[in-house]
């Protein structure tokens, strides 16, 4: 009788062996595609010789117009997917950017040699093929080819030749694979590109100027993260990336553009998780002349326009939710919104050491520089985040942790900020934003004492800035949205690094300079 040990060991022997077997047929037929090039090559027929092709349309474009187009000759070009040869007659499916359509493809329509060397082509290689629209027998749209044209050898195998692309590591590291072997990944991101696209519309039409501010700063303000630092070489100076949009746009507010809004890539060198990539896309706008209420309205009628724009509707579909966007979004105080959901009214806690009591009896850990406003804020995220599934603004922070924000003139303890949540996540973030130079650099200080006592993501004085808010900005609505996060929202995706063409992965040993 055999051990259960030694039916394990075979068993992994067994697996060893076809794994082994599996290498050495790979390397057989790699082996044999550049051995084909280099025959392709020797006959002059070397396909990486071909520098255009005229394409006439896309495989979509004649499966939704075959009336129009039967019997009518057609030029596509895309990527070989599939290949049944059979004798004097053979089938293809083609993949390009919309789709597939199949090709048949006989050797008395192309000629004998073409013929021959189209046997040859490998699942993978991409081709050009002019032919006829016509329906198979079985009512499948295709092309009769008249010609086929190689324009470049696959010398690697597509992943599903024998084990599929679902490994998310290598989807990740290989979005190339990905895009080419899962056509909902291709969607995602057109449907990623016609969002952005939208939002400029929409944005456009409020008569706002798309502008473009510096990536490399000396002082990486604006948001509370530790940032990049590089060094600049032609300056000899120490610089940092980026964590955020909002300093420079402010100078632009303060120049007389009155509506200005920039999408691009910041950088925070923070931790990474389904919701957090260190370098993503962010969108930010200022207003001059509104506060924050009107920041809610343009952020809420941006939502539903876009979303009917490019979804067809503004109730979407979020892992087991719907979303209604349609409907007027909640709006809550951050006091109102910890009393609802944690039973704690903070308008009714004395001081820091009250509150720090109240945490105490809670169980919310705080830190001893943290002072009352601080720890409503950790209240918030312990006991209310999750909840706010369906859109809900959350408005009127402490300002403690607002340092570029107005005071509530009847609450001096609270700023005029919200964020907007769905889903329990954080879609955007926006104030009225602090015109007051002295108050502004009262709030800096603040910040600077904060690092000193060891907080990384604290703010430090910006000289210029602070020279610019003396010239004078008048009242500014202004907000930032993660644009990955709505788009993650409006294409149903889990995590941030299915809506990141590349998101940021731990490099490989071969891939270490």
């Amino acid at each position: 009788m055999i051990k259960v040990a030694d039916t394990q060991s075979r068993g992994n022997q067994n697996s060893g062996t076809d794994n082994r077997q599996q290498e050495q047929d790979i390397h057989q037929l790699l082996k044999v595609r550049r051995e084909k090039l280099a025959a392709l090559q020797e006959a002059g027929k070397d396909p990486f010789f071909v520098t255009k092709y005229d394409m006439t349309h896309h495989s979509m474009d004649i499966k939704n117009h075959f009336e129009e187009l039967e019997g009518k000759t057609v030029s596509i070009a895309g990527r070989i997917m599939q290949k049944r040869v059979m004798g004097k007659a053979s089938f293809c499916n083609v993949q390009d950017l919309q789709g597939n359509i199949q090709s048949y493809v006989a050797r008395d329509s192309i000629g004998e040699e073409p013929y021959a060397d189209f046997k040859k082509y490998d699942v993978g290689d991409i081709v050009g093929i002019t032919g006829e629209v016509f329906k198979t027998k079985t009512g499948e749209i295709s092309v009769h080819a008249a010609k086929v044209l190689l324009m470049s050898k696959s010398l690697q195998i597509l992943p599903e030749k024998f084990h599929g692309l679902t490994n998310t590591d290598i989807r990740y590291r290989q979005r190339y694979t990905d895009l080419i072997m899962n056509s909902d990944v291709k969607d995602t991101f057109i449907k990623r590109s016609k969002i952005i696209s939208a939002i400029r519309r929409y944005l456009d039409g409020q008569g706002f100027m798309e502008v473009e501010t510096p990536m490399l700063v000396a002082n990486a303000g604006g948001a509370a993260a530790r940032p990049f630092a590089t060094h600049y070489n032609a300056l000899d100076e120490d610089v940092k990336l980026r964590i955020s949009l909002e300093l420079y746009l402010k100078r632009l507010i303060v120049g007389g553009m009155e509506r200005v809004y920039e999408i691009g890539r910041v950088f925070r060198n923070e931790g990474m998780d389904t919701r957090h990539n260190p370098e993503f896309t962010m969108m930010e706008l200022y207003q001059a002349y509104t506060d924050y209420q009107g920041m809610m309205d343009l952020t809420e009628n941006m939502f539903r326009c876009v979303a009917q724009e490019v979804c067809g509707t503004t109730t979407v579909p979020y892992a087991e939710e719907m979303i209604d966007l349609g409907k007027p979004f909640e709006r809550l105080t951050m006091v109102e919104a910890v009393k609802k959901y944690a039973g704690v009214d903070f308008d009714a806690v004395a001081d820091t050491e009250a509150a720090k009591k109240i945490a105490d009896e809670k169980g919310v850990h705080y830190e001893a520089r943290h002072k009352k406003g601080d720890i409503l804020n950790l209240f918030f995220e312990e006991f209310v985040e999750e909840h706010l599934i369906q859109p809900t603004f959350v408005m009127d922070h402490p300002v403690e942790i607002s340092p570029l924000t107005k005071r509530k003139p009847d609450k001096p303890d609270y700023v005029e900020r919200f964020e907007l949540f769905i889903y329990g996540r954080e879609m955007c973030n926006a104030y009225s934003e602090l015109n007051d130079p002295i108050d502004q650099r009262e709030r800096f200080k603040a910040q600077e004492a904060a690092l000193a006592a060891g907080d990384e993501e604290a703010n430090t004085t910006d000289e210029d800035f602070m020279n610019a808010l003396e010239i004078g900005m008048p009242p500014t609505g202004g907000i930032g949205y993660g644009i990955d996060r709505l788009v993650m929202l409006l294409t149903n995706s889990p995590a941030i690094r299915d809506v990141l063409l590349f998101p940021t992965m731990k490099s490989l040993p071969n891939e270490k300079g």
